[in-house]
């Protein structure tokens, strides 16, 4: 089963997305399930996971409501107010729900590098582990030490880096990343979304400009913990999906075709929907 592990729906009149404004013009738009649906037919893809966009409970629950209407949505990675007293109760409620497989703060907007580390955001950590939610890594370069930290920290809690950690593709830069993103890999419940990386690489990118970053994530968590996303509607920002599905296939080609299987799809199936047995 092929599964795009890391879309994108909104509706701007919610007025949440604060980051969207009118400067993204391509994707300054309503998007919903009848404008993805043609791209997974196209390219086969069966089921996705469903991300949230703005740092509000109230779009958590508008996604988990439009997962629960829509076939090819297997699950859901919310969001939750992690510094709030109330963030046990917050995350247990929503993990009630069984369409909520993880939860991702908007890490890479908050001024404080560390912020993740903070003492008050324990308990919505503990939480996420006794729910069996994964904790998507919303993150840039500069937070991979601090995750690092935070892994070591909590050794049951299962992560997902979403788009690679965002490496300096368009300065073609690999260090400091190359050498913290593998840090992040030697943790065993630790696994890495292959996404997001057209929007980094500037203008008239080729695959040649991403092998570098995709062939050491390759080696750094293996096949088996990576997992591949469109980052849809936000991939129409480097190129579309088309484009990077193509591009997705010339830099896994080299990988034997169980290996391509298990990123294109079987390990979003485990990491994601396995544990508290989604659709």
């Amino acid at each position: 089963m092929r599964i795009d592990a890391h879309q994108h729906f909104w509706t701007l009149a919610r007025g949440d997305y604060g980051w969207l404004t009118d400067k993204l013009a391509p994707i300054y738009r309503d998007f919903s399930p009848s404008d993805l649906q043609p791209l997974l037919a196209r390219h086969g893809i069966e089921r996705t996971i469903l991300v949230q966009a703005a740092p509000t409970v109230a779009e958590t629950e508008f996604l988990l409501g439009i997962g629960a209407a829509t076939p090819f949505v297997a699950g859901v990675v919310g969001w939750a107010d992690f510094e709030s007293a109330d963030a046990p109760q917050v995350v247990a409620r929503l993990a009630g729900n069984p369409l909520l497989v993880g939860l991702r703060p908007m890490i890479h907007d908050i001024a404080d590098d560390r912020w993740m580390l903070r003492d008050g955001l324990a308990k919505a950590f503990e939480a996420m582990i006794a729910h069996g939610l994964v904790f998507d890594a919303l993150v840039r370069p500069q937070h991979l030490r601090p995750l690092a930290e935070l892994l070591a920290r909590y050794p049951r809690l299962a992560v997902v880096v979403d788009h690679g950690a965002k490496p300096f593709i368009r300065e073609r830069r690999l260090e400091p990343w190359r050498e913290e993103i593998a840090a992040i890999a030697a943790h065993p419940l630790a696994a890495c979304k292959l996404s997001g990386l057209v929007t980094e690489a500037g203008a008239n990118w080729t695959a040649l400009d991403l092998r570098p970053y995709v062939d050491h994530l390759i080696e750094a968590f293996g096949p088996s913990r990576l997992i591949w996303g469109s980052d849809w509607p936000v991939v129409d920002l480097g190129g579309g999906y088309d484009r990077w599905i193509e591009a997705t296939a010339t830099l896994l080609a080299p990988l034997k075709a169980r290996d391509r299987d298990a990123i294109l799809g079987g390990n979003a199936q485990r990491v994601y929907l396995g544990k508290r047995g989604r659709r």
